[in-house]
C-alpha cells in the first residue's frame, strides 16, 4: 500500500488529551495495515504542512470544538484533501445539540424534552428570573443540564432539586455560548453506531453502559473499570430492532457519511429516546465505537482501515 494518510489529532479543544491517545492508536493500527502515515498535531502551521505534504487522504482523530463543529472539515475542503467522517453540515448539526434536537423532534425521532439557555439570555434578557419554569415545562427532576456544543460529557450535571439547577447552568456555559436542560430518563443508556463503506450501511451491535457512579460523565466514560459494558445490549428484540432503525434514521437526518455514533436511552418502558449524535467517535482502549466493531469480528486496525479506505473511495 502505498497511500499516505495524514491523522490529524490534539489541537486546542478540551478534548485534546483524549484525541491524542485516540490518533497514536489510529496512527499505529494504519502504519501496521501498510499505509504511509504523518501524524499532525493541529497547530498554526497544519494548513502549510497539509499543502506541502499533500497526503491522499486526511484521517480526522480530532475530538471536541473544531474537530468535530465543521471547522477542520470546512479547511480540508478548501484544500481539497478527502477526510473521513460526515462532511461540514453533518458535523455542524450534530455539534449544535439545541439545532439537532429541533431537528429531531421536527422528524419524529423521540429525544428527551429540553430547553435551550444562551448566556445572551442571562446576561441580556433576564432568563434568569424564569428558572422556576423549568421543572414544569420538563415534567419535573430529575434533569440533566449540559452544554449545546461540547463532547465526552464534559459540563454535564444531573440536578435533583431547584437549589442546584443555577450552578450546573453556569457550569455548562462556562464550556459554550449555548446550555441545554433536559428531563432525565431513567433507563438503559445506549451508544448505537452506523458504519459505511463501499456504498452500504451497516449499524454495529448497541453497546451498553452501565457507570458505576450512576452517571456516564467524563470520568465514567475515560477511567478503565468504572463501566460495565455488554455488547450486544440487553435489550429485547423488538426494542433492539426500533433501536437499530432509530439510529439509521439519525445517521440519514443529519446527512452524516462513514461513520457516525448515535447515544440514546430506553426508558422502563422499552420506548428508546436519541440524545446525541457524535461524528467523530473516540478510538481509545475505552471507545465504544472499536467495541461495537469487535462485537461483529472487525478489529481495531480492520476498522481502521475500512475508515481510511472510505476517505480515499471518495476520490474515485
Amino acid at each position: 500500500m502505498s497511500e499516505k494518510i495524514a491523522v490529524l489529532m490534539g489541537g486546542r479543544s478540551l478534548e485534546r488529551d483524549i484525541s491524542l491517545r485516540s490518533g497514536q492508536r489510529v496512527c499505529d493500527a494504519l502504519a501496521e495495515a501498510g499505509y504511509r502515515v504523518l501524524p499532525l498535531d493541529v497547530t498554526p502551521d497544519l494548513t502549510s504542512t497539509l499543502r506541502a505534504e499533500r497526503p491522499d487522504a486526511v484521517y480526522i482523530a480530532l475530538h471536541g470544538k473544531d474537530g468535530e463543529d465543521g471547522t477542520v472539515q470546512e479547511l480540508l475542503e478548501f484544500l481539497g484533501l478527502p477526510y473521513t467522517g460526515p462532511g461540514v453540515v453533518a458535523s455542524m448539526l450534530a455539534w449544535n445539540k439545541a439545532l439537532s434536537k429541533r431537528l429531531f423532534t421536527k422528524n419524529g425521532i423521540p429525544t428527551p424534552r429540553w430547553v435551550a439557555f444562551s448566556s445572551a439570555a442571562f446576561k441580556e434578557m433576564g432568563a434568569a428570573t424564569a428558572l422556576d419554569a423549568v421543572p414544569h415545562t420538563l415534567g419535573g427532576f430529575p434533569l440533566v443540564v449540559k452544554p449545546s456544543g461540547q463532547g465526552s460529557a464534559l459540563g454535564l450535571t444531573k440536578v435533583d432539586g431547584p437549589d442546584t439547577l443555577p450552578e450546573a447552568l453556569l457550569t455548562a456555559l462556562s464550556y459554550g455560548d449555548t446550555a441545554i436542560v433536559e428531563k432525565w430518563i431513567d433507563g438503559v443508556e445506549l451508544a448505537v453506531s452506523v458504519l459505511e463503506e463501499a456504498g452500504s450501511r451497516r449499524v454495529l451491535p448497541p453497546v451498553e453502559m452501565v457507570p458505576k457512579s450512576g452517571i456516564f460523565d467524563f470520568s465514567a466514560m475515560y477511567t478503565p473499570g468504572e463501566t460495565d459494558y455488554y455488547v450486544p445490549a440487553r435489550l429485547d428484540p423488538g426494542v433492539l430492532s426500533e433501536v437499530t432503525r432509530k439510529a439509521e434514521e439519525v445517521h440519514t437526518l443529519l446527512g452524516c457519511r462513514h461513520v457516525s455514533r448515535v447515544d440514546m436511552v430506553v426508558d422502563v418502558h422499552g420506548d428508546p429516546f436519541v440524545l446525541e449524535c457524535n461524528t467523530s467517535p473516540g478510538m481509545t482502549e475505552t471507545s465504544l465505537l472499536p467495541m461495537a466493531a469487535e462485537a461483529v469480528g472487525i478489529d481495531f486496525q480492520e476498522l481502521v482501515r475500512r475508515l481510511a479506505q472510505a476517505a480515499l473511495d471518495t476520490l474515485q
